[in-house]
Order: structure tokens, then sequence, then C-alpha cells
């Protein structure tokens, strides 16, 4: 299997926060979501895949090359949206779009306008007059336009009303069909990662929990309650996250199937939501 995207061992450092010497692969033709709590890691990953800061340690691969040695032939067919897009705030929307397109070979204006009108992105308004919204939604226009192998999209739905926000996300599946283009994508809303990701990668405190096809979560890890009598030895690394209460106990499981086994109807086995997982693994890495 071809990986549009390999990862390994990466490694960048800030005062009070490393992103602790992570791996990934996203194969050629499929979704990536990319989830984690606020400050995990998550913005520093996609601006180390896009050379936008200086690593410490660890290699990125994207299409087969290097992301620093062979930074320009990388990035001319990725296409990218930043949490905060960045246009030339004096020019009308086209225009600073227009301006960014030139830097790709592939860029296909009538694309792009053909794009932003679906959006309803008013091209004559100056970018600083843009609202938040309208801002991402021209960002997404422009990634669009230029027949990229690659989105990278960070936080692509903020700020975007709902009815907008699933039918970025059903154009989203749709690309991946012709089996030549990947994305990878950040976002703190699970149910977009629930509707379109194939694969997951979730981080918390700099470190991967987890990296794989999203099936195996569902079929996998669990929400488990029950009497915290049944806490204690041989359930080391079983549970993640525990939560007590004046009832029972909650927590995480990633073996679903060693806990039915464990404990049978002395536990509840429910299925997890991302939401769930998200929670209970910020709880372990922060007691």
């Amino acid at each position: 299997m071809e990986h549009i995207v390999e990862i390994k061992s990466l490694r960048k450092e800030y005062p009070g926060f490393t992103l602790n010497d992570i791996s990934l692969r996203l194969p050629r033709g499929f979704i990536m979501g990319l989830i984690g709590p606020n400050g995990a890691g998550k913005t520093t990953t996609i601006k180390l895949i896009l050379n936008m800061v200086r690593k410490n340690g660890g290699e990125v691969r994207v299409f087969g090359l290097d992301s620093v040695r062979d930074e320009k032939a990388v990035k001319s067919r990725i296409g990218f949206v930043l949490e905060t897009p960045t246009f030339t705030s004096y020019l009308p929307a086209g225009k600073a779009a227009s301006a960014v397109g030139k830097v790709y070979p592939s860029w296909d204006e009538a694309c792009f306008q053909r794009i932003a009108g679906e959006f309803g992105v008013p091209l004559k308004k100056r970018v600083h007059a843009l609202s938040r919204g309208t801002l991402m939604k021209l960002a997404i226009a422009v990634a669009l336009s230029h027949g990229a192998e690659l989105l990278v999209l960070d936080e692509p739905t903020s700020g975007l009303d709902p009815v907008f926000r699933r039918e970025l996300l059903e154009r989203l599946s749709g690309l991946i069909r012709d089996e030549r283009t990947s994305i990878l994508f950040s976002t703190h809303l699970t149910s977009d990662i629930e509707r379109i990701a194939d694969y997951i990668t979730i981080i918390c405190g700099g470190s991967i929990v987890f990296s794989g096809e999203k099936d195996e979560i569902r079929e996998n890890w669990a929400m488990v309650k029950g009497d915290p009598g049944l806490l204690g030895s041989g359930t080391e690394g079983l549970l993640l996250g525990i939560r007590k209460g004046p009832y029972g106990f909650k927590a995480l499981t990633r073996d679903a199937e060693r806990v039915r086994s464990l404990w049978g109807e002395r536990a509840v086995v429910e299925r997890v939501s991302f939401d769930d997982v998200i929670y209970f693994l910020n709880r372990e890495n922060n007691p």
C-alpha cells in the first residue's frame, strides 16, 4: 500500500511542551482525522508536515519525498488550510486568492471561480471585511482549486454553519473516490471524524495514543461502568481515565473483549463515542 504521508519519530520541543517522537502513516486515497484535546500537538504536527516550523528530530516524507529537502516539490502538490487563514487583507477576496494561486503550477482559475461561487464567497469584498466563516470558505476554495493530491486541513470546519459544514464533509468524501487524493485534517468536532474519516490518529500530551483504522476503535474500545470493588489487581492498564462516583466508576478500555471475559455481567460495557475517548484519555494524561 502506498503511503502519501509517512512520519517517523517526529519530535518538536517548545518551552513547556514536546511533541514526543510521533509516527503515523496515511495511505493514498483515504481520509485521516487528527483529534485530541486543545494543546495536544495537532497543529504542531500539521505545521511540521508543511515545514512551517523546524523539527528537532525525526522524518516527514510526503509523496515519498523529504518534506524539508524537497519542500517546493511537495508543497506544489498539497492544498492546505490553516486554522487562521492568511491572505493579503486589503485586496478583494478574488484577487487575494488568485495571487496565492500563482505559486501552484496547476492552479485552475475557472475551478476556483466555480467553487467560490458555490460557497457563496463575495469575491469583490476585501479580505479584511470577511467574516471568519467566509474567510475559511475562501481558504478551502483555494485548496480545492489546483488538483492537490493531498489536502492538509487544520480545523477546516471551524466557524462554519452546520449546513455548509455537512456539505463540505460530503465534498471531501467525494474527493477521495478517485483513489488519488488523500486528506489529513485536525478537528475538535468528533462528529466530523465519525462521518468521513477512514483512519484516526489521537494525540494527547504530545504523544500518539492511537493511529489506525477508525473501525478498530469501534470494535475494540468501549465505555466500562461498574462497582468500584471491581477495581484493583489485574486491571492495571486495562482501564483508562477512571472516574469514580457515589454509585460506581466509569472508564475507557481499549480491550472490550477482555473486560467482558474478566467481569462478565458484573460490569456494563457500552459503545464509546469519540468525545468520550478524548475525555477519558485527557483524564488519564491529566489526573
